[in-house]
């Protein structure tokens, strides 16, 4: 027996949800937080020249296992009151419309959609489905912890959301090669 409030497919409008709400915090934070971001963008930016000089073959597959470890790691401690998949997507929308923000301001709306679109409509679908999963699994394992007559529930669960996970993964890959051969040129 399969309870539908536990497929994954009702959890992406929940995961989009989540990530819309992170952009709305991004794009009404006040400008004097980005103070606080300095250090973490000096640090990002030091991490971007480190690659540079890396071959792009090596940055595709840094960007790809650095994506997919956030989804695996997501999905592990999803458990715990499913904060992480939780904050994951608060604050990866949070970012996005933040340094979306900052960049249309300094560039311009056509620089940015060229930055992130190509490697976007694949990333984000990845994202918001992986980060579903994690949701869904996260919530059933709970529940089953609590209420005996749902445990059943928890290995059937287990196995539908780490298929999609594993979908969500594979799109991480033609991501991270766009990401690493494409978007560059299409900023240059």
């Amino acid at each position: 027996m399969r309870s539908s409030y536990f497929h994954t497919k009702g959890w992406i409008f929940i995961a989009i949800l989540l990530f819309g709400i992170g952009i709305v915090f991004g794009l009404t934070a006040p400008t004097g937080i980005t103070s606080l971001l300095d250090e973490d963008i000096a640090t990002l930016e030091e991490l971007g020249d480190l690659l540079a000089s890396l071959p792009l073959a090596l940055i595709a597959l840094f960007i790809f296992i650095k994506n997919a470890s956030v989804l695996l790691l997501s999905f592990a401690l999803s458990p715990i009151f499913c904060l992480v998949p939780i904050l994951a997507l608060t604050v990866n929308g949070w970012v996005i419309a933040f340094v979306s923000a900052t960049i249309i301001q300094e560039e311009s709306l056509g620089y940015l959609l060229a930055g992130l679109l190509p490697h976007g409509i694949f990333e984000l679908p990845a994202f918001i489905l992986g980060e579903a999963a994690a949701l869904s699994f996260g919530t059933m394992a709970i529940v089953a912890l609590f209420r005996k007559e749902r445990r059943s529930l928890l290995l059937p669960n287990l196995k539908q959301n780490l298929r999609y996970l594993m979908i969500a993964l594979a799109l991480l890959l033609p991501a991270a090669i766009i990401e690493t051969y494409v978007t560059p040129l299409l900023l240059a």
